[in-house]
């Protein structure tokens, strides 16, 4: 079976003296990502110096609004700091889906042929750029423009990847060019 990686989290700051992190959260499914046993692949950043190319989930626990993990590895706090910035990414099967059904991995969404409610057809989602208020998709036109449209219900109302297709409620400048822009 293929596997793909998907970006989990990326390291913050330690909390405490017992090798405890906060996790900038990069999944919708962190109780199954960061279950205890669970082994993830790491992004140091560059120039870092972290020796591990994996770290063990031992603990993850909610404290207000912020996930605290604690891995194997980092046995304390000096160990919890050289691992700040550190990107976590966990290996899935490629035919693995997201417990929401209205939630989709990059990997699903990435290749779709991207129709407006007419049917005609817009372009090729391209990529995913996951932001603070929603995620943006990139479709590529026929013509190689790219058009970023915010990845919400009332603009992306059907996504069949099954079918390969998502349906895009498009308007002038989002994907299809303001008329001042054609000429």
């Amino acid at each position: 079976m293929q596997q793909i990686e998907l970006v989990v989290g990326r390291i913050g700051k330690p909390h405490g003296i017992r090798g405890e992190v906060t996790l900038d959260l990069r999944s919708d499914e962190p109780d199954r990502r960061f279950a205890p046993g669970a082994v993830l692949d790491v992004q140091p950043p560059k120039g870092s110096a972290f020796p591990h190319r994996t770290l063990t989930v031992t603990r993850a626990r909610w404290h207000q609004q912020t996930l605290l993990v604690t891995f194997e590895e980092l046995a304390d706090r000096t160990a919890a700091e050289t691992a700040r910035g550190v990107l976590l990414r966990a290996n899935v099967d490629a035919d693995e889906t997201p417990e929401d059904p209205d939630e989709y991995y990059d990997h699903q969404l990435i290749g779709l042929t991207a129709f407006d409610l007419e049917g005609r057809e817009l372009g090729t989602v391209s990529a995913v750029a996951h932001g603070g208020a929603q995620d943006l998709l990139t479709v590529r036109t026929p013509d190689g423009r790219d058009g970023l449209v915010p990845f919400v219900k009332a603009l992306v109302p059907e996504v069949d990847v099954a079918g390969g297709r998502i349906v895009v409620a498009d308007r002038p400048g989002l994907v299809t060019p303001l008329e001042d822009d054609e000429s």
